[in-house]
């Protein structure tokens, strides 16, 4: 493909202007998004099924975390004196006896890094605010307990980890009737009425339906010190991560270290020479491309090794392809060249012509690309329209979505909100998550025009503006 000296292409790929038409729908980096996001764990379960048990748990094993626990009881509606009357016919396991309003305005603020006040629900007078409220303030992670925490969407949406405690029926009345009496002041008989006619139905109707929302199932509720071990250890996994690969599974980030932060220490000043930042962009971007290859699909297999010994490892997908988004994107196609010997790569151009928001498209793809795993190239991802648009095209040309990598070295936080919503199945590898756009929609605290910057155009026209 010949060159094409009038147009310009920059590290945010001419999206700025059609984004600038969009500004309400792709906000630019808010106080909120600086907040650290807090890991949100959803305990659900039948009445006296362990839940609380396995919350402690989980609060002691992440001791050195600051972790809250949000019982879905403190947010029960207060008994009016007519209900009051009639207690004994109250359902206290309806999804309508709980205020979820304010459930979901107390977990708006924690989110927001804001303190807030619990109310604690008086179970012999059936009132809340009679007591003091309990100051909860913002945390690493919070945990919501409670019976029917999974069946309002709007709280579901919140959690990055559902739990379900199984407990049988028999456990569960046993445990019931014992706390009831001690904590609640109320009698075997008035427990065995209430279980019979209010809390087995209401398990059967609107708890037990719950449990396919969870993403694991705790048989035996504390008892069972491995399922607590195992989440344990995811959640410290995730803890580590950043906030957006909490929310998308499909978004993975390399692990930071010294060497890498390094590397981005120079590429992203602006002081380094041209030289250096193509040496130390393609080392950066080795590490990327073969990141991405990790996330091919593979089988096992045995060599034979020159001491006669068998060796069992696997064999990769043989079928692969790269496709760069010109004219960034060509900058990663030597490091996935010398990862792949021979492998096939595409290209696609997408450029906005004049005023009228129309994109015209070029794309020189292989013929059976629809048959391949395909490694997509483009080293910014900033408001995503550009990978939108790829991405589109790949899929029209019949490549499944989950065969579809995304590498890049640094992501704006709004391309990956665009890019992950939009096509859910395909993964993100990037080096590093920037902290958002700015109002010229460029990424920042960003590395420039990746482009000029390593193909050496437009070196007059590069400004260096010092930080204020």
């Amino acid at each position: 493909m010949g060159s094409n000296s009038e147009v310009h292409f920059s590290g945010f790929h001419m999206d700025c202007l059609e984004q600038r038409k969009a500004s309400m729908e792709q906000p630019t980096t808010s106080e909120d998004d600086l907040y650290k996001q807090p890991f949100v764990i959803g305990v659900a379960g039948g009445a006296a099924s362990g839940k609380t048990a396995v919350c402690d748990m989980i609060i002691q094993q992440l001791h050195d975390q600051r972790v809250v626990l949000v019982n879905q009881d403190s947010f029960y509606h207060n008994l009016t004196e007519e209900e009051l009357t009639r207690v004994q016919d109250y359902n206290f396991d309806h999804p309508e006896a709980f205020d979820t309003e304010q459930l979901l305005s107390v977990m708006d603020k924690l989110k927001r890094g804001q303190a807030v006040n619990i109310p604690k629900y008086d179970f012999k007078g059936y009132k809340s605010g009679v007591s003091p409220a309990r100051r909860v303030n913002p945390a690493d992670v919070i945990i919501l307990e409670g019976i029917l925490i999974f069946h309002d969407p709007r709280v579901r949406a919140l959690m990055n980890m559902k739990i379900f405690v199984d407990t049988d029926a028999d456990v569960r009345l046993a445990r019931r009737i014992r706390r009831d009496t001690a904590e609640k002041a109320r009698d075997i008989a008035t427990v065995l009425d209430q279980y019979s006619k209010f809390v087995k139905p209401a398990f059967d109707d609107f708890i037990l339906p719950t449990k396919k929302y969870a993403d694991i199932i705790i048989p035996r509720g504390g008892d069972n010190h491995v399922a607590i071990d195992l989440i344990v250890q995811h959640i410290r996994t995730k803890l580590g991560q950043h906030d957006l690969c909490k929310i998308y599974p499909n978004l993975y980030v390399i692990q930071s270290t010294f060497q890498m932060r390094g590397m981005h220490t120079l590429v992203r000043d602006a002081k380094t020479t041209k030289h250096d930042f193509v040496f130390y962009s393609d080392r950066l971007i080795r590490l990327v491309v073969e990141h991405g290859l990790g996330h091919l699909p593979f089988t096992e297999k045995q060599v034979i090794t020159p001491t006669g010994s068998v060796y069992s490892g696997v064999d990769f997908c043989k079928r692969l392809c790269g496709v760069s988004i010109i004219r960034s994107g060509e900058s990663m196609e030597n490091a996935l060249r010398a990862c792949c010997k021979g492998i096939k790569i595409g290209k696609i151009l997408i450029h906005r012509e004049g005023d009228n928001g129309q994109q015209l498209i070029y794309e020189k793809l292989p013929n059976d690309i629809s048959d391949r795993h395909v490694l997509l190239l483009d080293p910014i991802l900033g408001t995503g329209n550009s990978a939108v648009q790829a991405i589109s095209l790949l899929l029209r040309k019949g490549v499944p979505e989950s065969n579809i990598i995304f590498l890049n070295l640094i992501s704006a936080p709004q391309g990956v909100h665009v890019v992950c919503k939009s096509f859910p199945r395909i993964k993100i590898v990037t080096s590093e998550i920037d902290i958002g756009l700015n109002e010229d929609f460029r990424v920042i605290p960003g590395m420039g025009e990746f482009g000029d910057r390593y193909f050496g155009t437009d070196d007059d026209d590069m400004q260096v503006v010092a930080p204020s």
